[in-house]
């Protein structure tokens, strides 16, 4: 059996070596004649997975240690039989300590308390759903977008339009699809507040970086259309900028390589069914007031100094994401 794997992928080196024969590259350097002799692939975003890479191959799995999906063509996959298996919720509880992160640099600056702003928050799922959580208790007001889910389960989420026009915080969580391209456009962001600021940790197409630019909405991005050769005069106008790494905590990476592992242990019969590094200990999830979040998250996470390095070195954005140093959750 042979595996092709991005070399950026934590964890896995020496994992699956006693079953598999292992090469690693790049993620954006897979070729076709790479691909050709593998039996499965596992990749993170900067591999396109479609038919100019696969046809001809015998690539059966694709597993990707991402939350997303928007890097592989799954109409076609599923045409020829390969089967495909994100790391879904991997690093929930990561993106989560970024957007506290970014909420407390914000109460700072701008001089408000939770209770006196109303938190819009597009896309409830994984990640979603613990912001949701974790802001209430902190105090916020929150109002919730997510129509696919509210289609199937009639929560009482609310039309995009309702949560956008009342947010003074509006925070986006969805997937990247032909739904969500552009979610965030001119239109959408009339109908906001003028002092409105914008929070993007999902995938950079979500938000439309011209008219985010022209609405002269505040914002706090940590994705970017064109990655990673961002748009300059968006980045110099960012209240916060990261090189998308809102979900790398350790515990993350160690969940989706967890993941891809036991996704090819399932499909090979290989005996890694319940894998889990070593070299990282679970997280412990827990309740966090919001004073106390106030005075731990530099520790854990300082957003500032790392929006300054993207903001001196946009040149950087990938590398400074492929050497990023993981995060611990704490809460």
């Amino acid at each position: 059996m042979k595996i092709l794997a991005d070399q950026a992928i934590p964890f896995l080196r020496g994992v699956l070596e006693p079953w598999a024969e292992m090469r690693y590259l790049p993620g954006a350097q897979f070729t076709p004649d790479d691909v050709r002799d593998a039996d499965a692939l596992i990749i993170r975003t900067r591999t396109r997975c479609d038919r100019t890479l696969l046809e001809g191959s015998r690539v059966r799995l694709i597993a990707t240690a991402t939350i997303g999906f928007d890097h592989i063509d799954l109409e076609w996959c599923a045409a020829q039989g390969i089967r495909v298996e994100t790391a879904a919720g991997c690093n929930a509880r990561g993106v989560l300590q970024w957007v506290a992160a970014a909420l407390v640099y914000l109460s700072r600056v701008q001089g408000w308390s939770p209770a006196e702003r109303t938190l819009g928050i597009v896309g409830v799922g994984h990640v979603g759903s613990l912001i949701h959580e974790y802001a209430r208790s902190w105090g916020f007001r929150v109002l919730c977008c997510d129509p696919p889910r509210e289609a199937r389960e009639h929560l009482g989420f609310l039309p995009l339009e309702k949560v956008a026009s009342e947010a003074d915080l509006l925070t986006f969580h969805t997937p990247l699809d032909e739904t969500t391209r552009h979610l965030a456009d001119a239109r959408l962001l009339a109908r906001t507040k003028p002092g409105l600021t914008l929070l993007n940790t999902s995938r950079g197409p979500v938000v439309d970086g011209t008219a985010l630019l022209d609405s002269g909405r505040n914002c706090l991005l940590d994705v970017w259309e064109h990655e990673p050769q961002i748009d300059r005069t968006l980045l110099g106008r960012t209240l916060l900028a990261t090189p998308h790494i809102a979900g790398y905590s350790i515990q993350g990476k160690a969940n989706a390589t967890a993941h891809v592992v036991r996704t090819v242990a399932d499909a090979f019969g290989l005996p890694l069914g319940a894998w889990y590094p070593d070299a990282c200990r679970p997280s412990s999830p827990r309740p966090i007031a919001w004073e106390e979040l106030c005075t731990t998250i530099d520790r854990a996470f300082d957003i500032e100094a790392l929006s300054r390095d993207l903001k001196q070195h946009p040149e950087q954005f990938e590398a400074m994401r492929d050497h990023y140093r993981y995060r611990e959750e704490y809460f």
